[in-house]
């Protein structure tokens, strides 16, 4: 190839590299998406875990809807009060006043007090539950199958099967709900921290039905109703529930609990 071949080659080359240089500067400054600061800031103060607790898709998604207004600047559970305090400050509002709440699962029909259809060795699995014999071995339709599919959907590992029974540390749990989400049976609810007692049993069958099935099973019996001095307790359905609003932790329903299915927490 002559020096003339070689020049001209180097100058086509060059003009390109000119070319797609001032194109991609053009680009950038004409589809230059400002960033807002104030997502930046609030994206910052979040803890980071993507969890998908707060309803977005992870902690950009949460930052961009507070930012515009669309969601409260205390709606991440893992970050809390204190996370809460830091985005008001940076939007330049008030922050709520957040209750902080804890995973509670409404079984405590461990191995001793459940009895078992039948033993089962299949796939370690709580949502595979549906597809075999009773919804599983546990005579109780409504129990805790005990295979840990909670366990592996927690990120903060605060919830661990103990005895057949899922069992959640208060301390670790930040509400992220992702627990509450994996629980075939609908076990697992969102509690105030602050609550002193709880329903721990799920079953809407009659009486007879639970004893059968559960030696802790709630039988709709009334006298948790009858006793409360604060008429926090309701059965319906044949299934005691507590209304934690009027509760006031006198802890006479759980005394008076023949199968002592309400608990202190």
């Amino acid at each position: 190839m002559s020096i003339t071949g070689i020049l001209a080659a180097a100058a086509i080359v060059g003009a390109v590299g000119i070319f797609v240089g001032l194109f991609l500067g053009v680009a950038g400054i004409r589809f230059h998406v400002e960033k807002d600061e104030k997502e930046e800031a609030v994206l910052a103060a979040l803890p980071g875990n993507n969890c998908g607790g707060c309803g977005y898709a992870g902690c950009s998604g949460l930052a961009a809807a507070i930012a515009k207004g669309e969601a409260a600047v205390d709606a991440c559970p893992v970050g809390g009060a204190k996370a809460g305090e830091k985005i008001a400050a940076i939007m330049g509002v008030e922050a709520g006043s957040s209750e902080r709440k804890v995973a509670f699962v409404a079984c405590i029909g461990d191995c001793e007090k459940a009895k078992k259809d039948y033993e089962y060795y299949g796939h370690q699995d709580c949502r595979m539950m549906g597809f075999v014999p009773g919804g599983g071995p546990k005579a109780c339709d409504s129990g805790c199958l005990g295979y840990g599919s909670c366990v592996e959907a927690c990120p903060f590992d605060a919830i661990h099967v103990v005895d057949g029974v899922a069992v959640v540390d208060r301390e670790k749990c930040k509400a992220c709900g992702k627990c509450v989400a994996a629980c075939p049976k609908h076990l697992i609810s969102l509690i105030p921290y602050d609550a002193k007692y709880a329903v721990a049993c799920s079953s809407a069958d009659k009486g007879p039905i639970t004893m059968k099935a559960c030696q802790a099973g709630c039988i709709g019996c009334g006298l948790c109703v009858r006793n409360c001095p604060s008429q926090a307790v309701k059965v319906t359905d044949f299934h005691a529930a507590i209304d934690q609003e009027a509760c006031t932790g006198c802890g006479t329903c759980a005394e008076k609990c023949p199968k002592k299915c309400i608990v202190k927490i």
